[in-house]
């Protein structure tokens, strides 16, 4: 580290310290993540006290979301083999908790803002988004969030959050959006319900929320959706209809197949009476508890091609997102300041040849007497000066009539690109109203883009031959395909196994 390291290169290079042994592929990610930031530097959509890389999640997460009393503390107990989060029929946890591991045989409970002022963790600086969407709520943001910690083998090297009960009425804006942004930062979400509530249709918003808006996403296959405490069903006269009730109702929301799993705590399981029933109850719970802990288990894998994946879109929605939309506003920005231009120029020239045409002077009232140049080169450096004057002072008020258009357009990219500032540099003083790129676009930085691109493409190479193994070549000697043709010797993959985690 460098006497003078920047807090954000400092932060980097911790997170490098912690990648170096897990997955030497996401170290090679981080520096093309700087090479991305350079980009965002020049133009504007990255503040310089920020990192792309530290706008995403780099430990492997698992997001737990429900409905109130749907069995998600029990169930994250039994994946950790230890009481940690309280559980039981009333709603006994009201925030998003953040669990990892310690250690320290004792666990530990943080307050939010342990969460809210770290980058490493998932939800840096949260307590902004949360002002932004119900003012000031994003102060308490103790109220909001908490950390846990616990010394389960189970969830070493992971992040798991647990949330509070999705059908909140209190904080429910706030609380919708903190759903939002950990489902968008998680590698794998576990959506649960509750069987013993037979009236799914009951509950359309909370269907709608977790299952309408997430079966289109491009990342739906990172969703579980887990029917809980099905042992509660046995009792029933038709147990199989509660299954098929849930199933109806998942599939009126565009839930046709797969991914529907069915389980209940063994330790809080309701008994069941008929051995032939019990039986058959079990053998689903623990076939479908044995793929979903396998999924948790595996998430490391997810977690790292989300990684490049974000390395790749990011450029992506530089190259043919943000800049297009920046160069559609300052085309605008361009026009009015012209007009306006126009018009302001033609005033005063209306006015200033008015006043000499009504005093009777006429335009020599502009020159003075004595030497006839200088007072020709004072008279045009004085009206440059307000032309130029006047020319700024249009140019600022176009720019904060698109004011309305830019907060649209940086909706968009919210979190990710910071198109509000990049519109501001391109359109101060230093940037001429006449250049046809944004400032800090240029082939250079485009280029710059279209390599960050082609690493993430070798990234994925690497990943695939860490991961997988179709030649069927000894473990820790991965295959080696041949590259594409702009791919140089250092972009070669290295021979790695499996990533280890913390």
């Amino acid at each position: 580290m460098t006497k003078h390291a920047t807090p954000i290169a400092t932060r980097l290079e911790q997170l490098e310290r912690h990648l170096k042994d897990e997955n030497p592929v996401l170290i090679e990610a981080i520096q093309a993540f700087k090479e991305l930031d350079r980009v965002g530097y020049k133009t504007g959509l990255l503040d310089r006290e920020e990192s792309f890389a530290t706008k995403i999640a780099w430990w492997p997460l698992i997001s737990v979301l429900g409905t109130f009393s749907a069995g998600k503390s029990t169930f994250i107990n039994h994946f950790l083999g230890q009481h940690l989060q309280r559980s039981g029929n009333q709603a006994v946890d009201d925030k998003f908790t953040v669990i990892c591991f310690s250690k320290k045989g004792s666990g530990h409970a943080l307050p939010g803002v342990a969460l809210d002022a770290d980058p490493r963790f998932p939800f840096y600086r949260i307590s902004h988004d949360i002002e932004q969407v119900a003012e000031g709520e994003g102060k308490r943001i103790d109220a909001y969030l908490q950390m846990k910690t616990c010394n389960a083998e189970r969830i070493r090297g992971k992040i798991l959050i647990d949330s509070p009960g999705f059908d909140a009425d209190a904080q429910r804006t706030s609380t919708l959006r903190i759903t939002d942004h950990i489902m968008d930062l998680s590698d794998l979400v576990l959506v649960f319900f509750d069987a013993r509530h037979p009236e799914p249709g009951a509950m359309r918003d909370t269907l709608d929320h977790l299952v309408t808006s997430t079966i289109t996403r491009p990342d739906s296959g990172k969703f579980l959706y887990i029917l809980n405490q099905l042992d509660t069903a046995a009792r029933e006269d038709n147990p199989e209809e509660v299954v098929a009730a849930w199933q109806r109702a998942l599939g009126e929301r565009g839930l046709t197949a797969g991914r529907f799993y069915t389980i209940y705590s063994p330790e809080a399981a309701v008994p069941i009476e008929n051995e032939a029933l019990r039986n058959r109850f079990e053998s689903k719970r623990d076939t479908d508890l044995g793929e979903i802990h396998t999924r948790m288990e595996q998430v490391e894998v997810e977690r790292a091609y989300r990684i490049v994946a974000a390395l790749e879109n990011t450029a992506k929605d530089i190259e043919t997102g943000a800049i297009p939309a920046l160069n559609g506003l300052l085309e605008k920005w361009k026009k009015r300041t012209l007009i306006l231009d126009a018009i302001v120029l033609s005033l005063v020239a209306g006015v200033v040849i008015g006043g000499a045409i009504a005093t009777g002077t006429g335009l020599g009232l502009l020159f003075t007497t004595g030497d006839t140049l200088l007072d020709i080169s004072l008279t045009a450096l004085i009206v440059l000066l307000v032309v130029l004057g006047i020319h700024f002072a249009m140019r600022s008020l176009a720019a904060k009539s698109l004011g309305h258009a830019v907060k649209i357009a940086a909706e968009i990219y919210a979190g990710r690109l910071d198109l509000a500032t990049a519109f501001r540099k391109s359109t101060g003083f230093l940037h001429s109203i006449f250049a046809r790129r944004p400032a800090g676009w240029s082939s250079l930085t485009r280029k710059r883009l279209h390599r960050v691109r082609q690493k993430s493409d070798t990234f994925v190479q690497k990943l695939n031959d860490s991961f997988a193994n179709p030649s069927g070549s000894d473990a820790g000697e991965p295959r080696q395909e041949p590259l594409p043709a702009h791919a140089t010797a250092q972009d070669r993959p290295e021979q790695a196994g499996s990533p280890k985690t913390d």
